[in-house]
This record gives C-alpha cells, sequence and structure tokens, in this order.
C-alpha cells in the first residue's frame, strides 16, 4: 500500500529537523514538499538536494502546486497566528494537521499517552518541549495512583536552542505546559517552570518532574516510570532517567500543605530526566526541539497508517 503523502510549512530549525528525521526514517509517510516564505532559506534549498518539492510562497504556493491535492497529513512548524488560518483552510480540504505551534486549536497529544484518542481528530497539537517530555511521567505516576492531586515540571534547556520564537513566548509556554499536564497528564493542579541555561559548552535538555499522589505504591509508581521511559525511547532514543526515581512519605503526622488545596498526605515522587537530541539537523543538545519533532514525527505516522487502514486519502 502507498504511503500517505505530507507537507511541511515552516523551513525553519523545527521544520527542517522534522523534514530530515521524515527523510532519514520513512514508515507511513512520504514527505511531499516543503513550504517556506524565504527562497534562500537552508530548510528549502536542503529539501531540494533531497528531491523533495518546494515552495517559498507560503500557505499560498502550497495551494498552487500540483501536489496539493494529494496530501493527507500537514504539519505546521510556523507560529500560532500563521496556524489559524493555515489550520482553516488545511482542514477545509481534508487534510489532518499537527500542529507544533503553541496555538492549540487541537486537543493536547503526547504519542505514549493519548494518541490513540486522536487519530480522527482533524487537528492535533503537540503541546510544548517541556510537554512532550514531563507529561509522560505525569501520566505513569497517575495510571498507579488513586489520585494525583499536583505534578510540577521544571524544563532546564540551552540558551542556545531557544530561539526568539521561544523566548518571545515564555508565559504561554508555561500556561500551555501546565494545562496539559492536567489535561493529558491527569493531575488535578499543573506548575510548569522553564529556565534557560546558558551554560558553555551547551547542556542537554534536563527536566525534573515532582509529582504528589494518594494511593499506589513506591514500586509501583518505579515501574510505570521505567516502562513509559521505554515507550518513549521508541521514537526518542535519548530520552532517559538520570537517576532512580527518589520518593518522600507524608502521613497524618506530617501533612503537606499545598496552597490553594489544603492538606496532603501521600507519596512525594521525583523524576529526572535528561534528554538528548538524534542530531538529525538540530545539534544533540537540543533535545528541547528534538523532542517535538520526534513526537511530531510519531504522531503523523500513527494517523498516517489510520488512514491507510481506513482506505482514506494515502496516495
Amino acid at each position: 500500500m502507498a504511503r500517505v503523502k505530507a507537507a511541511i510549512i515552516g523551513s525553519g530549525n523545527i521544520g527542517t529537523d522534522l523534514m530530515m528525521k521524515m527523510i532519514k526514517y520513512p514508515q507511513n509517510m512520504e514527505l511531499a514538499i516543503v513550504v517556506g516564505i524565504d527562497e534562500k532559506s537552508e530548510g528549502l534549498a536542503m529539501a531540494r538536494e533531497h528531491g523533495i518539492a518546494t515552495t517559498h510562497e507560503g500557505l499560498e504556493g502550497l495551494q498552487k502546486h500540483p501536489l496539493y491535492k494529494e496530501i493527507g497529513i500537514a504539519f505546521d512548524a510556523t507560529s500560532a497566528y500563521a496556524h489559524k488560518v493555515h489550520d482553516a483552510a488545511l482542514r477545509a480540504d481534508g487534510i489532518q494537521v499537527v500542529d507544533l505551534t503553541p496555538a492549540a486549536i487541537g486537543p493536547f497529544t503526547v504519542p505514549p499517552v493519548n494518541m490513540s484518542q486522536h487519530l480522527d481528530q482533524p487537528n492535533v497539537n503537540m503541546v510544548t518541549c517541556g510537554g512532550q517530555a514531563t507529561i509522560p511521567m505525569v501520566a505513569a505516576v497517575a495510571r498507579v495512583s488513586d489520585k494525583l492531586h499536583y505534578a510540577e515540571i521544571v524544563a532546564s534547556v540551552s540558551s542556545r536552542s531557544a530561539g526568539p520564537g521561544t523566548r518571545a513566548n515564555i508565559d504561554e509556554f508555561t500556561r500551555t505546559t501546565a494545562r496539559a499536564i492536567e489535561v493529558v497528564g491527569g493531575a488535578t493542579k499543573g506548575k510548569a517552570i522553564i529556565i534557560l541555561n546558558p551554560a558553555e559548552p551547551p547542556m542537554i535538555m534536563r527536566d525534573t518532574v515532582f509529582t504528589l499522589s494518594e494511593g499506589g505504591s513506591e514500586d509501583a509508581i518505579r515501574r510505570s516510570v521505567e516502562d513509559m521511559v521505554t515507550e518513549v525511547q521508541k521514537y526518542v532514543p535519548g530520552y532517559r532517567l538520570k537517576q532512580e526515581v527518589q520518593f518522600e512519605r507524608y502521613g497524618d503526622n506530617n501533612k503537606l500543605k499545598i496552597p490553594g488545596m489544603g492538606e496532603f498526605t501521600g507519596i512525594k515522587s521525583m523524576i529526572m530526566l535528561e534528554v538528548e537530541g538524534a542530531g538529525d539537523y538540530l545539534p544533540s543538545y537540543s533535545g528541547n526541539l528534538d523532542i517535538m519533532t520526534a513526537a511530531a514525527k510519531a504522531t503523523g505516522e500513527l494517523l498516517a497508517e489510520r488512514r491507510m487502514n481506513q482506505g482514506g486519502t494515502a496516495q
């Protein structure tokens, strides 16, 4: 069965890294065209070198291209503002959209946690880099606990891997990630913090996940976390625990007070992660960007498989 043809809109760092992943590791999708707005961009030049069609006229150029009617899936790696326009046009033409911007028009999607719920959605959103790295761990604790009262994540990334888009949207990053910790991860209350570290040489992405859960056991949490790490490693090989999960118990004689939530008894877990990029286009220390493109590709592959099985618009 022929693969589903896909388009990437956005020829910057994110779009180009995604392009290289699709070229290097083909599965259910065939990258047909890359869309940009700068004819001289490195991303479009690399696409042409690999024999992939390009247009530097943005969405309008894509719509005018002969390949447009064959596209089944489009990845949007532009901006939240532009994505709103792109989504409306692509959705009207029956093209499924994987959104790598903070627009969050479609449901938050983290492949090993809730992808199976969204295979028929016209648009799925990849949350944030911190969300993709940490929400699997939050969900791993939630699924073996009676209740997950609180989850807090701290994402530390190299200052070099944070471009102007990231810097301009720090507040949006924290709000979006915190909301997804609750909606996807299963926490009653979520909080997200991002730290841009200027260290030289650049640091590899580090994430710390704190959870406060009730019910379950330390052994069950430990096994669930390890199992989830294995699931994420299927598409992000550089995703790993930095040390064993750390635990602290709170009982009736030493209750923990959570501001705005009252007193808490149960298990506090601390999960420390490192995310090293595959180096397909971006440097390996840019694990924060790599996990976004890897998650987007993994999502696209599942959407394409679904379309192929249903005899959809696969070409």
